[in-house]
């Protein structure tokens, strides 16, 4: 068992390490890992854009790649990753653009080969198309972009492009009301994609007159929308891979001229690593932000004075979203992932950045932004009570739906607003507040599986057979719940139904718990400090004290062993793994934060 005076000991190493974190500017910016998916799509941009101006980012790419090749001859998302086919073959289409001047590339390209076959991919076939949409299915957003780079790229040759759907980029010249009653292929923040891989699709595939004409007199629009959708950096969602693929057709499609490629190609040149490497996106900081803040708990005034809380809380201030978003036209009041320009308002960072403000400054300074912040996670709230991403109403695909993680901060962020303010809203207000609270408890009531868990979205685990992550999905809902469950403002009756679910909830983390005290993204899956000091922050109790000690032992011991190793546990894009520099430290401060309240 660990001792307080341990754990204290622990607290203040922690808290110490993130205080020396924090930026002047008030904000916490971590480190997303490199991916190989990145570099691999970035380098193959480059190149179609000029081989010659872009060479030492192109060869610091291309080594970077050669230095992160896995045993097998795969490529897996992260450096920590297992390999995958749609990474793999990316590196390899992009390897191709230099096959004929570098030497080391036919083996580097023999090694990958040898794994894709392995998965039955024969590199030179042209079910490779196949391959592809049937692991993605009806969702193109990735499958489409990741068969028409290879196709540039000559894999498995440059006729592949009449195996490839394409992609109706017409559709959205349409007002983007309609766009959630089409049911496009791609999901809502892949409209860039949409737009660019369709049109160079177009150019390359061979279709009937009719939707040549319609399609040939609708490209100049499209362009002008993507146009519009630029943030100021060049990139799109500040994401390194959709930027590449908008860019690299686009240049292939002959519009290598375009202000969308030239400020996209500056953008991939802007965010190359020291080391040759990309990220998936720049960063992750207002979230991390967020993280940091409510991971300190009610040890915040102990490390972080009230100037600095205040320059926090100015930062936040300062990137909320006050105008119709051209990205994806949503209204005012939210919050999205990062500070840079080509973040784009989502139904996560909102409720985090919110509760993160309660606990900054006194109500009275925040209740504008917060209530401004409520304003517009009631638009976004689905009719099934849950809460997507990013759009309303655009739930035919994965990325699209309402999801439980995310319905839980919300649901946290509602009660805490409800509880702080009760007394100073409007009936209007406060019947607002009390009926998406509502709502969003009735969607966690009907997706509490038979086991207790919830699945969460943006977060897998890669060591899964499905890549699910319930001990992840059921750790954070729980522990938004038992953080409601205190509010005075609850009747005795949603005190119930809020017990009845955490109650559940803490038996399945309890069953899934590792034999060695840790947590993995399920039963028998390997330990992670992300998973692990989640699950103890859910089951925090005296209750549940040996349980929590358990995790904290092996949290001890993994961390003397290894420092704070980040895992990868971000599910982002398709199946599509990162890990971030903060994670393991923020989750394991508030795993210590809450065990040491209990005192």
């Amino acid at each position: 068992m660990i001792q307080n005076r341990e754990l204290e000991k622990r607290l203040n190493e922690l808290g110490m390490n993130l205080v020396s974190e924090l930026k002047h500017e008030g904000y916490w910016e971590g480190r997303l890992s490199s991916s190989s998916l990145g570099v691999a799509v970035a380098v193959a941009a480059l190149y179609f854009d000029n081989l010659k101006v872009h060479d030492k980012e192109i060869n610091r790419g291309l080594y970077w790649l050669k230095s992160n090749i896995n045993a097998d001859g795969s490529f897996g998302d992260t450096p920590e990753s297992p390999g995958n086919v749609s990474t793999s073959l990316l590196v390899y289409a992009a390897a191709n653009l230099f096959r004929e001047e570098k030497n080391w590339i036919i083996s580097f390209q023999e090694q990958i080969a040898g794994y894709l076959l392995k998965q039955k991919i024969d590199i030179h076939s042209s079910r490779i198309s196949k391959v592809i949409l049937d692991h993605y299915q009806k969702d193109f957003t990735f499958s489409v972009p990741i068969l028409a780079m290879s196709a540039l790229c000559g894999i498995p040759e440059k006729s592949a492009f009449k195996y490839i759907p394409q992609l109706p980029f017409e559709l959205s010249l349409l007002p983007r009301k309609f766009y959630r009653l089409l049911n496009l292929s791609v999901v809502s923040y892949a409209i860039p994609a949409l737009v660019a891989v369709g049109i160079v699709i177009f150019k390359k595939k061979n279709s009937n007159l009719f939707w040549r004409t319609v399609r040939r007199f609708s490209i100049q629009k499209a362009l002008k929308i993507l146009r519009r959708m630029l943030p100021e950096s060049g990139g799109y969602l500040e994401a390194i891979p959709l930027t590449a693929f908008v860019a690299l057709s686009l240049i292939n499609a002959g519009y290598g001229e375009t202000e969308v490629v030239k400020k996209g190609i500056r953008f991939l040149k802007n965010t190359q690593r020291e080391d040759g490497g990309w990220p998936i996106d720049v960063d992750l900081s207002t979230w991390v932000t967020s993280l940091t803040v409510k991971a300190f708990r009610s040890n915040l005034d102990g490390f972080i004075h009230a100037d600095l809380q205040d320059k926090i809380a100015d930062h936040f201030k300062l990137i909320q979203n006050n105008n119709v978003h051209p990205f994806n036209g949503t209204g005012t009041g939210g919050w999205g992932w990062t500070n840079f320009p080509g973040s784009v308002p989502d139904g996560d960072d909102t409720p985090g950045t919110i509760l993160a403000l309660l606990k900054l400054q006194p109500k009275e300074k925040v209740k504008q932004e917060i209530l401004a912040g409520c304003q517009w996670l009631f638009r976004l709230q689905n009719n099934d009570g849950g809460f997507p991403t990013f759009s309303k109403g655009w739930g035919k695909l994965p990325f699209d739906q309402s999801c439980s993680d995310l319905t839980g901060h919300n649901l946290l962020a509602v009660s805490s607003v409800l509880e702080v303010y009760q007394n100073e809203l409007t009936t209007g207000q406060k019947n607002r507040l009390l009926k998406s609270f509502e709502k969003a408890l009735h969607y966690l009531e009907k997706h509490q599986r038979e086991n207790g868990s919830w699945l969460p979205l943006w977060f897998g685990n890669q060591q899964t057979d499905d890549h699910t992550n319930p001990v992840y999905g059921t750790a954070k809902v729980v522990t938004y719940l038992k953080d409601t469950s205190n509010h005075k403002w609850l009747s005795e009756n949603l005190k119930q139904r809020l017990k009845v679910l955490i109650n559940a909830g803490n038996r399945y983390l309890i069953s899934v718990q590792n034999k060695d005290g840790s947590w993995g993204g399920a039963k028998n899956i390997w330990g992670t400090i992300e998973e692990t000091a989640l699950a103890v922050s859910a089951l925090a109790s005296l209750e549940n004290r040996k349980i929590c000690d358990a995790g904290l032992t092996w949290l001890d011991e993994y961390y003397k062993q290894n420092g704070l190793k980040p895992a990868p546990i971000g599910l982002y894009f398709a199946s599509l793994w990162y890990d971030e520099k903060l994670y393991p430290v923020t989750s394991y401060l508030e795993a210590i934060s809450r065990m040491l309240e209990l005192e």
